[in-house]
């Protein structure tokens, strides 16, 4: 009697991973090519606003990437992962830093890179335990490897959580700055990363001291980054005219540094 249940639970469970192995490669598959609309957090924020008795709020419209100005790129970059277009989905040094932090009893910081973030935010949900990190660490090789960071990037900045009800570039642009993402300038741009490490709390609309003094920080790393062919402005057409803006040159060097202060704390 035991035996054969034994065998028929294996059995269940080798079927279940295998279907769920499959149907994880096909998400991300269809992913690569479909918009992705809705993310599970932006359902999770509805209910929680549900539950404090607020307004639902849900802001989103999703436009490619050559529709998101290039400065914003840049600028998530520098606050978010300095080695985005080096890494295959992780910062192992900054992973190591944290950890060490963490062993001493300092507060625990960011260690996740765009990519990482970008799997989290579209295919599971917020937490910290070891199972959801392990599902995230899966995501995240997959999406590098079948997406691509050109897609990783646009994903990201049409999924992320950028104020409160408000996801992805172009709605934080018309929430805040009253224009489209693809006319949001540097300045703009550098504000909107600065509140990324908690766009509930910080308002890039109405910015205080130390959100002003992230967005300087956050200008100066711009400008030593390689500048980042992706987004408006980097030789795409011109959604007014229909004409391909000139692309502007790659810096002769690249710094890829890592300033600390700029380092979210999650």
């Amino acid at each position: 009697m035991v035996a054969p249940l034994v065998k028929r639970i294996w059995i269940w469970c080798r079927n279940l991973l295998i279907f769920l192995f499959v149907s994880s490669i096909l998400a991300v598959v269809v992913y690569k090519f479909v918009p992705v609309y809705y993310t599970p957090l932006m359902f999770i924020r509805m209910y929680e606003q549900h539950q404090d008795g607020k307004k639902m709020k849900l802001g989103h419209t999703w436009v490619p990437i050559s529709k998101i100005a290039q400065p914003l790129v840049q600028a998530v970059i520098a606050s978010e992962d300095n080695l985005f277009m080096e890494h295959n989905g992780f910062d192992v040094e900054q992973i190591q830093k944290a950890r060490a932090e963490a062993e001493k009893g300092k507060r625990v910081r960011g260690a996740s890179t765009i990519s990482q973030q970008t799997a989290k935010n579209v295919f599971l949900w917020p937490g910290k335990s070891y199972l959801r990190k392990g599902i995230e660490v899966y995501f995240t090789f997959l999406i590098e490897w079948i997406w691509g960071k050109e897609r990783i990037m646009e994903v990201y900045l049409n999924s992320i959580e950028m104020g409160e009800g408000i996801y992805g570039a172009e709605a934080v642009a018309e929430a805040h700055f009253g224009k489209h993402a693809y006319q949001l300038t540097k300045s703009e741009a550098a504000l909107i990363a600065a509140t990324l490490p908690n766009p509930r709390k910080f308002n890039s609309a109405k910015p205080s001291p130390y959100m002003l003094k992230r967005q300087a920080k956050i200008i100066s790393l711009m400008g030593r980054l390689i500048k980042v062919e992706m987004g408006y402005g980097a030789g795409q057409v011109d959604p007014g005219t229909g004409k391909v803006k000139k692309r502007k040159k790659w810096r002769a060097s690249v710094i890829m540094t890592w300033d600390e202060s700029l380092m979210p704390m999650r």
